[in-house]
């Protein structure tokens, strides 16, 4: 396991993955959020989402897990922040997540790569760190390995927030396509960091009508 050099080699790991016949590749629609926010949410003050506060969400999410998506993460780490070309920048991650069809718990170990340009995020799944001076760390073997893109698209007036998955399967997993298509593409709901970024970032408190 190496860190990628530039973003572009991140993407081009990943986009090996989502083209694998045997993987479990997954894309929900984007999300339009303040569509969601004026149809199904009261809000403490008026609101309305740009890019700029969305990839903010998305970069802080990264970095800080355990913060912004607790019902799936409830423990993490982030360190070795490293600047690339162009602004970009990597890091690794181990948190302890919820299983994708399961609710068991285990270790999953990332390198994550963020472009501000473009204003998307890959989280490439790793079995195991190297760590210099510390011993190694080991990914669970609750379920395969899964990378993930993040990324904000649409206009400043209408950001749309992107989510797609592969995971690395031995053989497509129709089951898992149409459970986490359902959940992560919930019609009526924000995406989790999305909401709490609302409420502890920007403070405007959201009410789910």
């Amino acid at each position: 396991m190496s860190i990628h050099p530039t973003f572009s080699e991140a993407r081009e790991e990943f986009d090996k993955a989502w083209h694998n016949p045997d993987h479990t590749a997954i894309e929900p629609d984007p999300v339009d959020v303040n569509a969601l926010l004026q149809e199904h949410y009261s809000m403490s003050e008026p609101l309305r989402l740009t890019k700029a506060m969305i990839w903010d969400a998305e970069a802080k999410k990264a970095w800080d897990p355990r913060t912004y998506i607790p019902r799936v993460v409830r423990e993490g780490e982030s360190w070795g922040r490293k600047p690339l070309e162009n602004g970009e920048e990597c890091f690794l991650r181990t948190s302890q997540q919820r299983a994708w069809k399961t609710d068991i718990y285990g270790r999953v170990l990332e390198e994550v790569y963020l472009s501000p340009k473009e204003q998307k995020v890959f989280f490439l799944g790793r079995a195991e760190i190297l760590r210099a001076n510390h011993p190694s760390l080991q990914a669970g073997n609750h379920q395969p390995l899964f990378h993930v893109e993040h990324a904000v698209s649409g206009t400043d007036l209408r950001p749309l927030n992107v989510w797609r998955i592969v995971h690395l399967t031995t053989e497509r997993d129709n089951a898992l396509i149409e459970q986490q298509s359902t959940q992560v593409g919930a019609a009526e709901w924000l995406r989790e960091f999305v909401a709490i970024y609302v409420e502890k970032d920007l403070r405007i408190k959201l009410t789910h009508r």
